[in-house]
């Protein structure tokens, strides 16, 4: 489990005073209105540098950021696709049955009658409920709806996600 949580995507300059419009990464962009700090992160995610944030404007899906670090228009574009993050005990707290998507990829997939299907390598959000995508070796992905009735169990801490698949799922994919 890594220690930041990535928030956002740097996208193009914004002004000429080196402010950035941030792609956010997370479900409520309401949590850039507090946002003092952050870590700057290259696309791979290795880590840069800590940035002060001097300020921020939030409004709709949209969010511009001024940091300390970037004083003009070209600071700021040399940026573009670079990520930021907040430390992990910074993040919002979240309810019970619910996780951070980039704590649910890697972690492995099993099937209660079917043993061990995979890792989750991504998810999909769609507006009725996400799905996981498990990645198999030599063999076409699994998608996997994330619903109460199909994920059994999630183990964050064991990297291990427990499911019964509904009849007929797995079949799809093995012909």
């Amino acid at each position: 489990m890594k220690d930041y949580l990535v928030i956002g995507k740097l996208g193009g300059a914004h002004g000429v005073r080196g402010e950035l419009r941030v792609f956010p990464l997370t479900d409520d962009v309401r949590r850039f209105r507090s946002l003092k700090s952050c870590i700057l992160l290259k696309p791979d995610e290795t880590r840069v540098r800590d940035l002060s944030v001097i300020s921020q404007k939030v409004g709709g899906d949209q969010v511009i950021i001024q940091f300390d670090a970037f004083t003009t228009r070209e600071d700021a574009a040399k940026w573009n696709g670079y990520l930021i993050a907040v430390p992990r005990q910074q993040a919002v707290a979240l309810p019970a049955d619910r996780y951070f998507i980039s704590d649910l990829i890697g972690c492995n997939v099993s099937d209660s009658l079917l043993g061990d299907l995979g890792s989750v390598s991504d998810i999909l959000e769609t507006g009725s409920n996400d799905v996981f995508v498990v990645k198999r070796p030599g063999k076409q992905d699994l998608l996997i709806p994330f619903l109460k009735r199909v994920v059994k169990h999630v183990d964050i801490q064991k990297g291990l996600i427990q499911v019964e698949l509904p009849e007929g799922l797995f079949e799809i994919y093995e012909s």
